[in-house]
């Protein structure tokens, strides 16, 4: 029954947009000790290079004073995000790479992308980011952004579902949400309106790499499984021992800095 009243996800929580994959507000839901986590200020999203004007006048809209964008320097090239002409909000972004080119961005040589295969690529991407210096960096200026940033914040990547599902679940945690709600949100992407979004800036890519693409290996690159997190998860323990342990050890999200986040995030 506690359980019960605790599990209380947020209504739909995505915005309408024309040309940004999984817009959305990943706040809202309650925490073990009563509180709730703030709506109106976390934002979540793929990327922005192909926003219409009507989208970037709904980000403009939202007060977002601080853009953290996990995405490398060769991504932010190639892919640069449109802004609207009042765009003043501070952005974060990684001076170098992010990731060594992720399934779903192609890459891999010209195999049949199965089903399993494309499983299997994802979840070596969820194994590798515990470790890799360049996500360690900056989801630990994420955490460092919310803590003292005023105003609302958005995140993202490119396609808005793995670097950016994971820094989103890594707070919804230090924020005191259950597990069941921090995976939760975490697969609401799959429900996402904007899925052709995603495709047309991916599928080009990969159809020049892949022989084939089975489409159960579509949906797996496409979407996230409750594997690709749970991966993450396990990664993190081997290594640190605790999730909460390697956010203190690894992330720099010690007792203090938590505070901050809770007292700043929750309502």
């Amino acid at each position: 029954m506690i359980r019960d009243l605790l599990h209380n996800p947020p209504d739909d929580p995505f915005l309408p947009t024309e040309g940004i994959h999984n817009l959305r507000d990943y706040g809202g839901y309650r925490c073990a000790d009563g509180a709730r986590v703030k709506s109106g200020v976390l934002f979540r999203s793929g990327q922005h290079m192909e926003a219409s004007d009507s989208d970037l006048e709904t980000i403009q809209r939202l007060g977002i004073r601080t853009v953290i964008d996990l995405r490398g320097t060769s991504e932010r090239t190639r892919f640069p995000c449109r802004r609207h002409a009042q765009f003043d909000a501070h952005v974060i972004a990684y001076d170098g790479e992010t990731s060594n080119s992720p399934p779903h961005e192609g890459g891999g040589g010209a195999i049949d992308m199965t089903a399993e295969t494309a499983r299997e690529r994802m979840m070596a991407v969820y194994t590798r980011m515990p470790v890799n210096p360049a996500m360690i960096d900056i989801f630990s200026r994420y955490f460092d952004a919310l803590a003292t940033r005023e105003g609302a914040s958005l995140v993202h990547c490119f396609a808005g579902k793995d670097r950016t599902g994971i820094a989103a679940s890594l707070l919804l945690h230090v924020l005191g949400a259950h597990r069941d709600d921090v995976v939760g949100e975490y697969l609401r992407t799959n429900d996402a309106p904007t899925r052709e979004v995603l495709e047309r800036q991916s599928l080009p890519r990969m159809e020049k790499h892949y022989a084939s693409i089975d489409p159960g290996a579509m949906t797996n690159l496409m979407g996230v499984l409750p594997d690709y997190i749970e991966t993450y998860f396990r990664e993190v323990e081997r290594i640190s021992g605790s999730l909460d342990t390697y956010l203190s050890l690894t992330l720099g999200v010690d007792p203090k800095k938590k505070a901050q986040l809770r007292e700043r995030l929750l309502a």
